[in-house]
């Protein structure tokens, strides 16, 4: 399971969307391992189209599907240079796919800001910079222990000095090294080997709060955007409250504030696609499950989500679309229509296939 790094300066309210987010944590006896941390959460992904194909069916037992979040602890200037939990931070977000960057764009008296007052630019240059100073000491330390392989006349380490010269050039001009383009095969392995923590993706979550005053989010949107990622608005204290309430309370609550949305719905969706995941289905009177899968993935790569054993021994697939089955009424009506495809080794897996797979 692919997993998303809460990370932001301290009172940004980090602690305050993870225990949100952890509300929504899938029921235990389909991800056991889902409460054995207090700082990880497995989270499900909202999706309309699991719980229609379940009535469909009249499935005995929905299962959606989930991503990981971690709780990070705060960041403080220095962490690169141990300041703070510096090393701890660092290291953890080492271990995820991606991160949940937090920027307080809320201005609260009674709720101390480490600089004085929110500037979400500046708040973001804060993080960004104490990431890029890690992987700028990690590409100079590798560039240290290569170059002896390159003098013998390795190949591969002649290929990887180039590509850390171009991250050091990147970084050193203080910029994330994600913005490295045009990687080849064998360049992206060398990357995801040293585990650089700026070329994960990066979501920007902008916590805001109703009813209350907000600095203008104009120039941070605009800052973001020159930086080619993603963002997405949360009021994280209104999402932890919601979550203690059923769905007529919910809906009251919102009505009330005016707020239609969950932000942290649409932060959840937005990982999932930032992790480059896409959904299928199965469905049947046992049970309706979403399957999560890399983009691009074909039949039998996608079939060891359920079982490893699919990849060798699949032969074919069934496949429809999950509004056409709904459509149909029935298999047997979706048949009759020429609807449910048999699919080879070769096809690609679309988000929201409805999939039999014949071993």
């Amino acid at each position: 399971m692919l997993s998303m790094g809460i990370v932001g300066l301290p009172n940004v309210g980090k602690s305050t969307l993870f225990n949100a987010l952890t509300n929504k944590c899938v029921p235990a006896e389909n991800y056991p391992f889902c409460t054995i941390d207090p700082s990880v959460g497995v989270v499900a992904v909202p999706d309309e189209r699991i719980w229609r194909l379940s009535e469909f069916s009249r499935s005995a037992k929905t299962i959606p599907a989930a991503i990981e979040f971690v709780d990070i602890a705060g960041l403080v200037k220095g962490a690169s240079k141990g300041e703070g939990l510096g090393n701890k931070f660092l290291a953890h977000i080492r271990e995820v796919d991606a991160i949940a960057e937090v920027v307080r764009v809320f201005e609260d008296s009674n709720i101390l800001h480490v600089d004085g007052g929110p500037n979400p630019v500046r708040d973001i240059e804060v993080i960004n910079l104490e990431l890029i100073l890690a992987d700028l000491e990690t590409v100079l330390k590798r560039l240290g222990t290569i170059e002896k392989d390159v003098k013998k006349g390795s190949k591969e380490a002649a290929l990887e000095k180039e590509l850390l010269e171009k991250v050091r050039g990147v970084l050193e001009s203080e910029k994330l090294a994600g913005v490295v383009k045009g990687a080849n095969v064998d360049e992206k392995i060398i990357l995801k080997n040293m585990q650089l923590l700026t070329v994960k993706p990066i979501i920007y979550v902008l916590n805001q709060k109703s009813g209350s005053k907000n600095v203008d989010t104009k120039d941070v949107i605009e800052y973001i955007k020159k930086l080619g990622a993603q963002f997405v608005f949360v009021d994280a204290g209104l999402e932890r409250d919601l979550s203690e309430l059923n769905d007529q309370e919910k809906e009251e609550y919102r009505s009330g504030l005016g707020v239609n949305e969950s932000g942290v719905n649409e932060l959840i969706k937005e990982s999932y696609k930032t992790l480059g995941l896409v959904t299928y289905l199965t469905t049947g009177e046992d049970e309706t499950r979403a399957w999560t899968i890399k983009r691009d993935s074909t039949a039998p790569i996608a079939g060891t989500a359920i079982h490893t054993d699919f990849k060798d021994k699949f032969i074919r697939a069934e496949v429809i679309n999950w509004q056409d089955l709904l459509n149909a009424g029935s298999y047997g009506v979706a048949r009759e229509k020429g609807l449910v495809r048999t699919e080879g080794k070769e096809y690609v897996v679309q988000d929201g296939d409805v999939i039999e797979f014949k071993i």
